[in-house]
């Protein structure tokens, strides 16, 4: 991955808002367990593909290789998205959210595959949906109602 210069933003509208806020040093703050939530999306559609963890490592693997890598909650070990499947999330764009506890990957993924374990394009394939028995869960349109094993 080559990220890009930053563009001169000018000084901050609010001097007075914390360094780690409107600074220009990278120092993402994992949480107490030393992870931080990773949301990834498709640079070209937008289109929210997954949320993941990321330890120190992970993060600088992905820094280091331009390709994402996680930390796997239930494995307890590093993950190399697509290393098995072959769907590696080349990355294009990275962003931290205000207080930096958070990153936001902008990933290209080959051909037309899916990113979730389900062989969806996406983990978030299912709708909250209201009815007369409470809250319960729907299919959407990005693959129908059945998916199969495989990313």
């Amino acid at each position: 991955m080559t990220l890009q210069p930053a563009p001169d933003l000018g000084p901050p509208a609010d001097p007075g808002n914390h360094a780690c806020e409107e600074g220009l040093t990278l120092t993402p703050r994992f949480d107490g367990v030393g992870l931080l939530p990773a949301i990834v999306t498709d640079a070209v559609s937008g289109v929210v593909l997954m949320l993941a963890w990321m330890n120190a490592e992970a993060f600088d693997k992905t820094l280091e290789t331009g390709e994402a890598w996680f930390w796997s909650r239930s494995r307890e070990r590093l993950w190399h998205k697509g290393a098995t499947s072959g769907q590696i999330q080349r990355v294009e764009e990275i962003r931290v959210d205000c207080d930096q506890d958070a990153v936001w990957l902008k990933v290209r993924m080959p051909g037309r595959s899916g990113c979730c374990h389900t062989g969806r394009p996406s983990c978030f394939y299912r709708r909250v949906v209201g009815g007369p028995g409470g809250p319960a869960l729907a299919h959407d349109v990005l693959r129908g109602d059945t998916g199969s094993q495989g990313a």
